[in-house]
């Protein structure tokens, strides 16, 4: 088994107990890999074992990696795309172009541009709200006052389907602490189910944060380190 097949199958494990002990059904959580900052050859491993969703957060850099891994399958299914970092205007229409999924909408103008440059042959773009649960000026996202009114903006776009909420908590050591932001945007995911939006994805917890996401009502989470080790941070575009 390689590196990457044994922390995959660490983490599967992780996720698998923390279901169990938020007594939520085995399956409700999904594994996104974020791969950012690895290599094709990194990826190939990881679907080698099973893994098939792939988190980006640099656009040339995942162009480069999806033509590389043309073709790719896992039990015969292609490969899921989903970008999950800061997406400026200028770099929405590739993204509108090859990925599945994007986690990141922080504002009603990036999602306008989403949905307009989405190719009609391509389906529904799945995108998640960001939330800057946190109040934190270096993060991005809609503060949680502005959730309900974005959301439903986003939700009236044509190509685009709103699927729920992303967020990127503060870093938070002490796992009860943890579970604070995340709390708060579970309430504001079924404040939103309640008002009609059908909404069925939280996408928030990492590597060092998991457990707590899950607790709380996460079904999507974004593990990088924890599955491909320690980033080298370089220039991206």
């Amino acid at each position: 088994m390689s590196t990457i097949a044994a922390h995959l199958d660490d983490v599967l494990s992780r996720i698998a107990r923390a279901t169990a002990d938020a007594g939520r059904p085995a399956g409700s959580v999904h594994l996104l890999a974020v791969s950012k900052t690895f290599g094709a050859d990194a990826v190939r491993e990881a679907l080698a074992a099973g893994q098939r969703a792939f988190g980006e957060n640099y656009v040339q850099e995942s162009l480069d990696k999806m033509a590389a891994l043309s073709g790719e399958t896992v039990d015969g299914q292609p490969l899921e795309w989903h970008f999950i970092g800061p997406l400026q205007s200028n770099k929405t229409r590739p993204v509108a172009e090859h990925f599945d999924w994007v986690h990141s909408v922080d504002r009603l103008k990036i999602a306008e541009r989403l949905s307009a440059q989405r190719p009609a042959n391509l389906p529904p773009l799945q995108v998640c709200l960001q939330v800057n649960i946190s109040g934190e000026a270096s993060k991005s996202g809609v503060a949680p006052a502005d959730v309900p009114a974005v959301a439903r903006a986003i939700a009236a776009l044509p190509n685009l389907r709103l699927r729920g909420l992303m967020a990127i908590p503060e870093p938070e050591d002490d796992p009860a602490r943890q579970r604070a932001p995340f709390k708060a945007v579970r309430e504001l995911f079924d404040a939103l189910r309640a008002n009609g939006l059908a909404l069925d994805t939280l996408s928030m917890g990492m590597s060092g944060d998991l457990e707590a996401a899950i607790a709380e009502g996460a079904t999507m989470v974004r593990i990088g380190t924890a599955i491909f080790g320690a980033r080298d941070y370089g220039p991206r575009a």
